[in-house]
């Protein structure tokens, strides 16, 4: 259906041009919904071959001295090797390290694909390594990374919220602004939902997100939660209808194999300078019956930290800005270990609109929704009362900069205007949540009509 509005769309310019009516048809054109992938029909886009492709980077658990790599190429490749090698000037760095990787297959729309995973651990911190991956007879280019610095050396991270539709058409230009703000940032942070999936162009969608990433998922590490799109419904609309995770996401990133039972594959947990980041599985804490298990290993991952700062990432809110839901479970199992061990930031995903708020009169955990696609909901009026700043119909990348006992926090829109800040201060026993009003776009109030979309009750200068 998505692919015959594209051809619609065509048509009718086609039509216009013929007529000599383009402005009114190209209109009318425009205003068509836009599919979900640039792939027409029986057009094979993203197949693999023997070129490495859909390489990202991945936190190892101790992110001073390790990362793994993710890399997709056809099925002739088997076992390939990743080469690393402290960055050098010269064109010739010298002997590199190499680490065989292991590969499983997959199939797909796309055809039969090999995915591949290699480990790097023994490195020095704070150090720029290359590093490049094998395909059949080919090598990816030599990207660079730097490994984790020391505890208290500044950090840069960045976090975004569901991209899930439309990734190369209006993620892109998100990746794109947020790696011009922050181009120190070492570290990306996903809340699930990358892709839209369970529709039968699954690789497709995968396909784009990366296309959308761009250099990102090899300049840095990538740490993405599990959105419920990750999943699939399988034997829907029966007796035995079920979630299931879908087949490309322990694949498609080399992720610390440290969860919760029974969220082994989902949920994990690393060190990365003074933080602590714990990515819980929201979907199957829900749906398939984890939130105790996964309760209690956040018990232990949370008891164990050393780090001065801890950040707790998840797909489904806690509290959530979208009117009708309501995730109560996530609240009575994981919110008393996030609240006892004062966990700083929950950031969070899956209401595509933006809402921060506090879950008591401490100033901390600050809970926060965002979103970095183009599918946009509506905000619930529950969520004016309890959460501010809110912003609904607007495309948002976070940064935030850690540097000593200050966190300072920043979401921006697509065009990089800051839209909320603020600081949270360490003060030994305590935090101190600090607003930061400087700079930032102001609301005001303007009738639907004349919104976009005539969704939204605000604009914006």
């Amino acid at each position: 259906m998505r692919r015959g509005i594209g051809r619609t769309a065509q048509a009718l310019l086609a039509v216009a041009l013929s007529l000599g009516s383009l402005p009114a048809l190209a209109q009318e054109a425009a205003r068509l919904p836009e599919p979900n992938t640039r792939v027409p029909p029986g057009v094979v886009r993203y197949a693999p071959t023997v070129f490495p492709d859909r390489v990202v980077a991945s936190p190892a658990q101790a992110a001073a001295t390790g990362f793994s790599v993710a890399w997709r190429t056809d099925a002739s490749v088997d076992s390939p090797l990743l080469e690393v090698v402290v960055a050098g000037d010269s064109p010739d760095m010298g002997a590199p390290v190499r680490a065989r990787a292991t590969s499983r297959e997959l199939r797909t729309e796309n055809g039969t694909a090999h995915h591949h995973r290699a480990e790097v651990g023994g490195l020095q911190p704070d150090t720029l390594y290359a590093w490049r991956v094998q395909g059949g007879g080919t090598w990816s280019a030599w990207h660079h990374t730097h490994t984790a610095a020391a505890s208290g050396a500044p950090l840069t991270l960045l976090y975004f919220g569901d991209t899930q539709n439309k990734n190369v058409s209006l993620t892109t230009r998100v990746v794109r602004e947020a790696m011009r703000q922050a181009p120190d940032a070492r570290l990306a942070l996903f809340a699930g939902d990358l892709v839209s999936g369970g529709d039968g162009e699954d690789d497709n969608e995968w396909g784009e997100w990366f296309e959308a990433g761009g250099a990102l998922p090899t300049s840095m590490v990538v740490a993405p939660a599990p959105g419920n799109h990750e999943y699939f419904e399988e034997f829907e609309d029966t007796p035995q209808e079920r979630r299931v995770l879908g087949a490309h996401w322990p694949l498609q990133f080399a992720l610390p194999g440290n969860g919760a039972p029974g969220a082994e594959r989902t949920s994990y947990w690393f060190d990365y300078q003074d933080v602590r980041v714990a990515v819980v599985d929201g979907t199957s804490a829900l749906d398939l019956g984890t939130a105790q298990a996964q309760a209690r290993w956040l018990e232990s991952v949370l008891s164990a930290s050393t780090a001065r700062w801890n950040i707790v990432l998840t797909h489904q809110p806690f509290y959530s800005p979208r009117e009708g839901r309501d995730n109560a479970m996530l609240r009575r199992h994981l919110l008393p270990v996030i609240r006892r061990h004062r966990v700083d930031l929950v950031l969070q995903g899956h209401d595509h609109v933006y809402g921060r708020r506090l879950a008591g009169d401490e100033p901390t955990p600050v809970f926060v929704v965002s979103v970095a696609g183009a599918k946009q909901y509506r905000l619930a009026e529950q969520a004016r009362k309890t959460m501010r700043p809110v912003a609904e119909d607007i495309q948002l990348f976070q940064v935030l900069r850690i540097e000593g006992d200050r966190l300072r926090y920043e979401a921006r829109t697509a065009t990089g205007r800051l839209y909320d800040a603020f600081e949270l201060v360490d003060e030994g026993d305590a935090r101190r949540l600090v607003e930061l009003p400087e700079g930032r776009i102001e609301e005001r109030n303007c009738a639907r009509a004349q919104t976009l979309k005539g969704r939204a009750d605000r604009c914006w200068e």
